[in-house]
């Protein structure tokens, strides 16, 4: 049985369409305002929910922004308001709002947006992770401002962030909705065919992974590209997963390219930086994975938690999303322990990396030795999955080959 909830603070309208709705044959669950509808959506989700504009306590439209900015805004909302302007449907539209009903509302007009309502929500696959995944730490506030104050310039951005740290989340925001959103799994096209690229990337977002990773050629490509973006009203955005000097410095960035991306550069900080955050992403990503029935009923422990923002997360949020899939998956009671989270994360009990890491080399040797460890640990972790590993450390299999290959790294005949 589909369940709506109905957040009303009078008494009378929220009775009123509880027996309309439950004459249809729906679970009716009644909010008499934001505080109690919060509440509700922090335990369920349910499959729709009738939200008034005006109510005492918050207003629906700061609700609704609420549940966007948080992740939360997975189902469909219809607004209702007895003031109701064209302006303020155009807003709660944009948050996210499914549709906008004013009061008093006609009964066939609500069974048809009820309808059309549950429909689109039952076909809409579940929505990717989006940036307030990342936390409000003050380190997170501070990117998020950063991101907000360039959100409308088209100038070509550098996000730059260790692999998994949410980078493509970054340039989602920065997307402008309802455009082309053109990400190539592979870069090859930069150099065969980078006007074709940018001519699908028209009016909207040109998205590459990994800058510092690309051929020469490539490279090459890009800066045609670049060159060209205004004539295709196309904001360029790259990942890097090192700083653009040091690659510039160290050859592995054309320095017409750097010169080029690096007058908007923005750090995307990892996991450690704000571990204040794990807990809340954590549980996050969990009650996402509930809601869209991949796993059963599951509850993180204190301890557990504890333990998750104790590790250091050296392949950040696309990491720890696995570490939560495979806890949710294996743990031996609805409760995740701490325990599950050592069996999980066996290396917790291991020195830090760094520790067995000779200092007295030149850098460059220094993080290759870093860089080739970190890639043989995931390859063991993930028993040579070369998909699952290119997904946690947030490279495209392409890159993820050429990476290792330069690193030295041997892979099985199974792995190839």
């Amino acid at each position: 049985m589909q369940q709506i909830l109905v957040v009303d603070d009078e008494i009378g309208i929220r009775e009123l369409l509880s027996e309309i709705l439950s004459d249809e044959g729906y679970q009716v669950e009644l909010a008499e305002n934001a505080t109690a509808a919060r509440n509700y959506r922090g335990r369920v989700r349910p499959d729709l929910v009738l939200l008034d504009i005006w109510m005492p306590d918050a207003d629906g439209i700061t609700l609704l922004k609420e549940w966007a900015a948080q992740g939360l805004l997975t189902m469909p909302v219809v607004m209702m308001s007895g003031h109701g302007t064209i302006d303020t449907a155009v807003e709660a539209t944009r948050i996210g709002a499914f549709d906008f009903l004013e009061k008093p509302i006609a009964l066939q007009k609500l069974l048809k947006s009820v309808g059309r309502a549950l429909k689109h929500g039952s076909e809409q696959p579940q929505p990717g992770l989006s940036l307030a995944v990342l936390g409000r730490a003050p380190v997170v506030t501070d990117l998020k401002q950063r991101l907000d104050r360039i959100a409308n310039s088209r100038v070509p951005v550098a996000l730059v962030g260790e692999p998994g740290c949410g980078i493509e989340l970054c340039a989602r925001f920065l997307h402008v909705r309802n455009t082309p959103w053109v990400a190539p799994e592979s870069s090859v096209q930069l150099a065969s065919a980078p006007i074709e690229l940018l001519n699908q990337a028209r009016e909207g977002t040109l998205f590459i992974y990994d800058v510092v990773n690309l051929t020469r050629a490539e490279q090459k490509g890009l800066l045609l590209l670049l060159a060209k973006i205004d004539r295709y009203n196309t904001r360029v955005i790259c990942g890097a997963t090192r700083g653009l000097a040091e690659a510039a410095a160290d050859g592995a960035l054309d320095t017409k390219l750097y010169e080029m991306l690096s007058s908007l550069t923005i750090p995307v900080p990892g996991l450690r930086q704000h571990r204040e955050d794990i807990p809340e992403i954590a549980n996050l990503l969990l009650t996402r994975m509930i809601e869209a029935k991949e796993i059963a009923q599951r509850q993180f422990s204190t301890s557990a938690l504890n333990a998750l923002r104790n590790y250091d997360w050296p392949g950040n949020l696309a990491q720890l999303e696995s570490i939560v899939r495979t806890l949710a998956q294996t743990a031996q009671s609805e409760e995740i322990a701490a325990e599950d989270v050592a069996r999980a994360l066996p290396q917790m009990t291991k020195a830090p990396a760094y520790q067995t890491l000779a200092f007295d080399q030149p850098l460059r040797e220094a993080r290759d030795a870093f860089e080739r460890a970190y890639f043989e640990y995931h390859l063991a972790k993930e028993s040579g999955n070369i998909s699952r590993v290119a997904e946690i450390v947030g490279l495209e299999r392409t890159h993820l080959y050429r990476k290792l290959k330069q690193l030295g790294v041997k892979l099985s005949r199974r792995e190839e």
